[in-house]
């Protein structure tokens, strides 16, 4: 067999949306740089892929349209989203009669359902445009790094298989953007477990879920405009689990069940005739509507324990990990495209300090570190957490915690691009750290007082979009901020995190007063709680209108 021998700056093995992402990303910052892109699969993909992934949430969204410059491609090829959305129908088919949590219009910062076989053709396609090397039906077969630390004359090799030739090439750096196969991972023993042991299984039907019509109460109706619920992502909540509804360009469905194995057993769901046996028992709306779309299943697909954890991910030694390849969290809020912007930031900004001739030891460990201090708080959003995902008392208030947080920390930092910015990370670091403690005490509360619950579920939609603070909090994602504007912004954030937690804090103990709240109430009592708190909220209680919504109908 031939072999031949290339060299370029940077190879990328994987060209999936982490890997493609990060290869637009790179061209767009440093023109002249020489990428290749070595994907397995032969394109074009089909529609409707066969992979998880197609909700994107707001920093996924922001980063396609205005990082990468995809915004056509979204809003001509794939579907707007309408919010995430929840049910607590476990059992029920009177969905019109069960709390429903979502917003009753759209909200300012848009993100999309993506589907990601068209995306990823897209993305491929946009690739080669911009000048990018990029290669389908290429099998690596050898990854050998060098292992001194910011050498820079070293070089790494990668051999691949392309139309029964075998290649080496040499490259400045390596990314591993191949998902679950983890190349680095494996060769360098990077792979970490985490404490989140949920489940998932998920397929896709050729045909629309209308969940608008399944039911004609006009008052139930009229809750949203538009009137188009089957945009949203939808859960449909119970005890130890969630199902995922999400709606996809090409005129799909796709369907998911996400699972506690300790509450609900893989092996009770891991065929698509045994999840419409459990849709039948859990779901019965949802049952109706599939049982008669059985000839359209497309696909069908499940992992035992699908999040984990990596022990690094950027490395000085000019390789790194994207995406899949490097760790995952839960597809429950739809993170994974958001940490694929988030590391192929950090990725790119190594690339380009490279170039510059700069030392990367000390960035490069920074931000491996700010990497999993991300992934480590976002984790807490999950672990532990699925017992009350049936708890129409309390879900409401945890889905309200985990988006102020998201939008109001997390967000922030990648919308007004203060990812890299270490001086804004130590001068907001005593911010940032108390924000991160609140999270975790909150996360801990909340399963605390999920025990406690009645569990009522009123017939009510719970509309975010009714929460001034709340839609003002996703608005002001847009804002343009200067460095003094950005500090007091966060500083902000934290305080309304403060007055959030206290307020969830005593609704809950004062609905339920044998819960404790001492952890808590200690963390909120503490200098910096006391110091963020200083920090003006204005206006009606943050959760008052939630309340005010329950109290209506129960």
């Amino acid at each position: 067999m031939n072999t031949t021998h290339t060299q370029v700056d940077t190879v990328i093995l994987g060209g999936g949306l982490a890997g493609l992402t990060l290869a637009l990303q790179l061209k767009k910052r440093i023109p002249d740089i020489d990428i290749l892109v070595l994907e397995r699969r032969t394109l074009p993909l089909p529609e409707a892929a066969h992979k998880v992934g197609e909700s994107s949430v707001e920093i996924g969204a922001h980063y396609f349209d205005k990082v990468l410059g995809l915004g056509d491609h979204l809003k001509n090829q794939q579907l707007r989203k309408f919010g995430f959305r929840f049910f607590f129908s476990e059992g029920r088919r009177d969905i019109d009669q069960v709390t429903e949590i979502g917003a009753s219009r759209h909200l300012s910062v848009p993100s999309y359902q993506i589907d990601r076989g068209i995306f990823e053709n897209f993305l491929a396609a946009e690739a080669q445009r911009r000048g990018i090397r990029f290669l389908d039906t290429a099998v690596v077969r050898r990854v050998d790094l060098h292992d001194e630390d910011g050498a820079p004359d070293r070089r790494h090799g990668v051999a691949y298989e392309h139309e029964g030739t075998t290649h080496e090439v040499s490259a400045r750096w390596v990314v591993d953007a191949c998902g679950r196969a983890g190349l680095i991972k494996r060769k360098l023993e990077l792979a970490e477990t985490n404490e989140h042991g949920a489940h998932a299984v998920w397929f896709r039907i050729k045909d629309r879920i209308a969940i608008d019509e399944w039911s004609d109460n006009p008052a139930w109706q009229e809750r949203c405009n538009p009137q188009a619920r089957w945009l949203s992502t939808n859960h449909l909540v119970g005890k130890g689990y969630w199902v995922w509804l999400i709606p996809l360009a090409s005129g799909s469905h796709s369907v998911g069940i996400v699972a506690d194995p300790r509450i609900h057993p893989l092996e009770t769901m891991d065929t698509f005739d045994k999840a419409m046996h459990w849709f039948q028992t859990y779901q019965p709306r949802l049952f109706d509507d599939l049982d008669g779309k059985r000839d359209k299943l497309q696909d069908f697909a499940f992992f035992k324990r699908f999040s984990y954890g990596c022990k690094q991910v950027f490395s000085a030694n000019r390789w790194a990990l994207t995406g899949e390849a490097g760790l995952f969290l839960d597809p429950f809020y739809s993170p994974g495209s958001d940490f694929i912007a988030i590391g192929n930031t950090y990725i790119t900004e190594l690339v380009d300090m490279d170039r510059r001739g700069e030392r990367l030891g000390a960035r490069a460990q920074i931000y491996d570190q700010l990497y999993h201090s991300f992934y480590d708080s976002t984790l807490a959003l999950y672990t532990d957490q699925y017992p009350l995902f049936g708890d129409p008392e309390v879900l409401p208030v945890k889905v309200i915690w985990d988006y102020a947080y998201y939008w109001g920390v997390l967000a922030q930092f990648f919308f007004q691009q203060r990812l890299t910015d270490l001086t804004a990370m130590a001068t907001l670091r005593d911010e940032l750290a108390h924000c991160q403690q609140l999270n975790k005490a909150v996360q801990q509360f909340l399963r605390a007082w999920s025990e406690h619950s009645h569990r009522r579920n009123a017939p009510v939609m719970i509309d975010h979009a009714g929460l001034p603070w709340f839609a003002e909090l996703n608005k002001s994602l847009n804002d343009t901020l200067d460095d003094a504007a950005f500090a007091a912004r966060i500083r902000h954030s934290c305080g309304q995190l403060q007055a959030l937690a206290q307020e969830l804090l005593e609704q809950a103990t004062q609905d339920h007063p044998a819960l404790d709240g001492s952890a808590l109430q200690a963390l909120l009592a503490s200098p910096m709680g006391r110091r963020v708190s200083a920090t003006p909220q204005g206006g009606e209680p943050m959760l008052e209108r939630l309340r005010a919504a329950e109290a209506a109908l129960t």
